[in-house]
């Protein structure tokens, strides 16, 4: 039944594509993600590359640089031939937080070219079922009744769950220690095993562990209640914490100077893939929903994510380091 909902929202929030532009590969395309296998990104990447490939005509082969939040694939994107044989699904946090927070051998929409936004992506806040807390209230007087001693994993410096995090510990008063990984993959396996104490990670990456009791979701960090978990609290109703969302999300890029042609045929084959029933099925399943957009629209939606985060990312006191 979720899937049939999710779907249903798909059907209408991908609108009908007018034929796929001219410019055809003449060889395979390189995807980058920015974090390694097993997280939110990868899984996104490599289910709609499956598609991509066939609407595009040339292998997809997706290419894993983890590191520094995503600065590592996308100082790959930038240094990329201008030729559709090298693009990028970039994240929030390599596309908007990573600049506000460090300084950057590159500018994001100077040196990067916008195809499309791919997915937004639900986030849940989880524990381990070994940890006391049932509530988001009782983790929350645990870390004000020990500051900083609790910890909390993201999947890299400038993600979601980092921003996550930080704008919990604001916004509840409390002080506890950021964990960046490389990805969602090792995250999990730490907070499966107790490592760190909680993370507010990707559906994709957490949903199967909390059907079969593995992790306890606590809360989700959006303005309303998830589809996905319709009896899990959002963290403002359930901490009494008004005004606190975060959103995620992915899209993709290409290097600077990519022709029109390319970008044209990229995007409405990467329109086309999510379009596609099978494809948003399977995003469906790990609380991924389409959410396509033009290049333009999606270079002003990058600056209006940028304005809206940089007071939160100041005022949170969050950086890189």
């Amino acid at each position: 039944m979720l899937t049939r909902r999710l779907l249903g929202a798909a059907a209408l929030a991908v609108p009908a594509m007018p034929a796929l532009a001219q410019w055809q590969p003449t060889r395979p395309i390189r995807m980058l993600v920015g974090f390694a296998p097993g997280g939110g990104t990868d899984i996104t990447t490599r289910t709609i590359a499956a598609k991509l490939q066939t609407l595009l005509g040339q292998p997809i082969v997706v290419e894993n640089r983890p590191g520094a939040g995503g600065n590592l694939a996308s100082e790959a994107t930038v240094n990329a031939p201008a030729d559709g044989s090298a693009l990028m699904m970039g994240t929030i946090a390599s596309l908007v937080m990573n600049p506000i927070m460090t300084r950057l051998s590159f500018d994001v929409l100077a040196d990067l070219t916008a195809i499309g936004r791919s997915v937004e992506v639900t986030n849940v806040l989880v524990v381990s079922p070994d940890r006391p807390w049932r509530t988001l209230p009782e983790l929350i007087a645990a870390a004000k009744a020990r500051p900083g001693v609790l910890s909390y994993g993201s999947s890299g410096v400038g993600g979601a769950g980092h921003l996550g995090g930080a704008l919990l510990d604001s916004m509840a008063g409390i002080e506890t220690i950021h964990v960046p990984y490389r990805g969602g993959g090792q995250l999990i396996t730490d907070i499966l095993s107790g490592k760190v104490d909680y993370s507010i990670a990707t559906a994709a990456t957490v949903l199967p562990h909390i059907e079969a009791g593995r992790l306890r979701a606590l809360a989700v960090p959006f303005a309303r209640r998830s589809a996905l978990l319709p009896d899990v609290p959002t963290v403002a109703e359930a901490a009494n914490l008004p005004g606190y969302e975060v959103a995620n999300w992915y899209a993709m890029m290409g290097p600077r100077g990519l022709p029109r042609p390319i970008v044209d045929r990229v995007n409405a084959a990467l329109n086309e893939a999510m379009r596609d029933p099978e494809v948003a099925s399977n995003l469906a399943k790990h609380g991924l929903e389409p959410a396509p957009s033009t290049p333009e629209e999606l270079t002003g939606f990058i600056r209006a994510e940028t304005a809206k985060w940089r007071p939160i990312i100041e005022a949170a006191g969050a950086t890189a380091n």
